[in-house]
Formats: structure tokens, sequence, C-alpha cells
């Protein structure tokens, strides 16, 4: 099967493949500009870009709290930081399009996606929650594309119904993720394992459903790994397909060496589902945190961000266990022994650090046999 391009909106898309948003680091101007340089769609993540090494980022004024932590949840996240990670994507990609991945759980969710839509962002793709409101965040950026992702056909359903009657508008196009990604889940954690669950269950009453409000693209995402399974999702009524975890595996990525080499040094039984503040399970590789928080000898919560609402400043993290935000920036800071490393449910099969033009030419023509 050759695998052609696709539009999203008014932007055509090279080769159907995005690059999933990854919060706090690991997909930020080196992996989205190469991404989108390279003929797929490269994806900013607009979470944690106020952390403490965005000094590459921001001076030392611009920072703030103990050793730079943020405070507060315009800290956590920085609109100058946001600007100067999509300046640096765009000399990489020059007018290629390029998306923002903003949590709908994010604080502030609407003032977020307006400084994504001023920093350049093409295309909008928010999950963490059914983002009804998403179409009066960008409404003052017409020519922005706007991608939510949603579970199951009903959820995309009511989105569009709700989309229609308040703003006259439906979405651009939709990701369908199913419950083998990585990070947080769409479904509770008894269900990411139920069969009728399955990304290849739920995709094809997701492609019927969009064919019912003007036929937009559908992306398939969770669990894709490799050329055989983009063709799967695309046989299966997909126009393209979402991949996170492999990304990981790039020179070009953002992250730490340090998390990619916990990736590459991974088995498959470490990759596991754990609770999150955000109060849906998230994927990630078991390490020395886990382990601390089941012996209740995990970092003290002390809420000082804000970062996501659905924490409640605190409440939720301490009675999991820990903070999301302070332990995914430790895993973007290399600190292996209390860094939280998500990654898909395939994450264990990376064993090689390539470029991002030799993942893409990978992914578009098969592995080497």
């Amino acid at each position: 099967m050759t695998l052609k391009s696709f539009k999203i909106g008014k932007y055509t898309i090279e080769k159907p493949i995005i690059q999933g948003g990854m919060g706090v680091g690991i997909s930020w101007d080196q992996l989205a500009g190469n991404v989108s340089k390279e003929g797929g769609l490269g994806v900013i993540s607009a979470v944690g870009t106020g952390v403490y090494k965005n000094r590459k980022y921001l001076n030392e004024k611009e920072m703030v709290g103990k050793e730079h932590r943020p405070k507060e949840a315009i800290n956590f996240y920085s609109f100058k930081a946001l600007q100067k990670i999509f300046e640096n994507a765009r000399k990489i990609c020059g007018d290629k399009p390029l998306a923002a991945n903003i949590l709908y759980a994010q604080t502030d969710y609407d003032r977020v996606v307006q400084d994504a839509c001023k920093a350049g962002a093409n295309i909008i793709i928010t999950g963490a929650g059914l983002p009804l409101t998403m179409p009066d965040a960008a409404k003052e950026y017409p020519d922005v594309a706007l991608v939510p992702i949603v579970s199951t056909a009903k959820a995309l359903r009511i989105l569009c119904r709700r989309w229609q009657k308040t703003h006259n508008r439906l979405p651009d196009a939709v990701i369908v993720e199913g419950p083998l990604s990585g990070g947080h889940q769409g479904f509770k954690y008894e269900e990411c394992f139920l069969p009728e669950n399955q990304l290849e269950v739920i995709l094809p009453p997701v492609v019927e459903e969009a064919k019912n409000w003007g036929d937009f693209p559908v992306i398939a995402a969770g669990g894709i790994w490799d050329h055989d399974d983009i063709v799967k999702m695309i046989e299966l009524g997909a126009s393209a397909v979402q991949m996170g975890t492999r990304f990981i595996g790039t020179v070009e990525c953002d992250t730490s060496k340090e998390m990619k080499e916990i990736l590459l040094n991974a088995k498959e039984e470490d990759i596991k589902l754990f609770k999150s503040p955000v109060g849906y399970p998230a994927r990630g590789v078991k390490t020395q945190l886990q382990a601390s928080i089941e012996a209740g000898t995990a970092p003290k919560v002390a809420c000082i961000s804000n970062c996501v609402a659905p924490c409640h400043r605190g409440e939720e993290a301490r009675a999991v266990g820990y903070c999301i935000a302070d332990r995914l920036t430790d895993a973007y800071d290399g600190i292996v022994e209390t860094g939280l490393f998500f990654s898909g449910s395939n994450g264990y099969r990376l064993n090689e650090i390539i470029t991002v033009k030799e993942l893409m030419d990978k992914l578009m023509n098969g592995e080497e046999k």
C-alpha cells in the first residue's frame, strides 16, 4: 500500500503520520520541527513549558520558585517559552504545518489555546477530557484547525452536536485513541483491558460517525509501532495515524538521554498502568518511583504549580502518592530515581536511537528485513 498525504482543515500533511504531543520536554522544538520538516505533522506539547531546565528558553528573571521550579499555572506553563519553542521549530521546518497539543484538563485551557495560536500553531490537538468548548477558545483564529481526541463514536457524536449547535463548527479532523497509548488513557483502569475498547474495534465506528458530520479525517492512535500497523489502521478507515513513544527513540527528541535509556532497557513486563492525579490511569515504565510510592517514601506532594484542574491543587496527587508535574519534570531533567517515564505499551520494542528522517523512512516504507 502506498501511504498518501491528507488534509487537516486547509493544511496538507505530506505523510499520514502525526507525532504525538508528549509533555514536559519530550516533544518541543527539535522533535516537532524535524517531524514536520520530514513531511509528517510535528506536535509541540504546551505542558510544562515553564519547568526548571527551560533556561534554554527563558532567562533567570523569567523563572521563579525554588531552583526555578514553577509556582502557579502561569509559570508551570510559560507563554514566552512556548513562543521560543515555536520559533525554534519554525527555523527547522519553515512554513510546513505545526501543531500544538493542549490538555483539556490543563489549568487556563482557553488562554493556552490562544497563546499557541499567537505563537504560530496551525493546528490545535486536545484530549484529556472531551473538549466541548474548544471552538470558543480558538474563535479569534478561524484558520487554525481543531482536532479533538475521543475514545468512542458516542463521544464524537456528543462533541459534534455541541460544536455545531453552539459554535456552528465541526472538527477539522478527529483522533481516536485506544488504550495502549503512553500517558493518560481515555478509559478507566479495568476498561483498558476489555476487547471491545481496543483500537481496531473502536476505530471503524468512529470512521462511520465522522461520515455523518462531513467525513473529516479520522486519525488512529495508541499502540501503533511500525509500517504494518499504519497500513492496518488505514485499511480500517483511518486517514492517518498518531505515534508518540516511537519518536522518543530519535536523536532529535527533546527529552533527557536518561529517559531514552530507560525505554531502551525496558522489558515488556516493565510497562504498566498507574494511577494518576488527573483521575484516569496513565501508562509508563515501572521504575524506582513506583516502588517508593508503594513504600510511602516518594517525595512529598507540595502543589505549587496548580497545573491540571482535576488534581484540585494537590488533593488527588496526595491521594495517589505523587505530583505529576514534579515527577515528569524529573524525567525531563534525567533524575531516574524520582522521574515518571511515560511510554506506550510497545515501548519495550525500542532498541535503537535513530534520526527522525530515518524513522520516517522506516514508517513509510517498512523496516529492513
